[in-house]
């Protein structure tokens, strides 16, 4: 089921130009599903880099902004976007010149994957 799972993010991967990497994580930044490219950057990857999402999304509730879904963050090479799926994150790291419209539209493809990820890491 695995296998079924990541090819069909690969196929999502490859229908975005500039989209470097998919990755579901939970909320400490620990990976459940990845499909990436040998463009992406390897720093992007780690926990302790995916794990931030975590943290912001607190800080900006405590600023009393509301729940946060999305969060868009712009570098000179690349772009991370990161949905909110609790207790899943969603992470998509692209170029930056990779269209952020494009990959959030992805993110009702890959809903349908999110249920037994879900189940999977609750139990864990």
């Amino acid at each position: 089921m695995t296998e079924d799972m990541k090819k069909y993010l690969q196929q999502l991967l490859s229908r975005v130009d500039g989209l470097h990497c998919i990755l579901i994580t939970d909320r400490d930044g620990v990976p459940v599903l990845k499909v990436a490219s040998d463009k992406v950057p390897e720093l992007a990857t780690r926990p302790s880099f995916l794990s931030t999402f975590g943290m912001a999304t607190d800080q900006g509730g405590k600023l009393g902004l509301g729940k946060n879904k999305t969060l868009i963050c712009m570098y000179s090479s690349y772009q991370v976007v990161q949905i909110n799926k609790l207790p899943l994150v969603i992470s998509f790291i692209g170029s930056v010149s990779c269209n952020t419209g494009q990959i959030l539209l992805l993110e009702q493809h890959i809903e349908p994957l999110l249920s037994d990820l879900r189940m999977a890491v609750a139990e864990s």
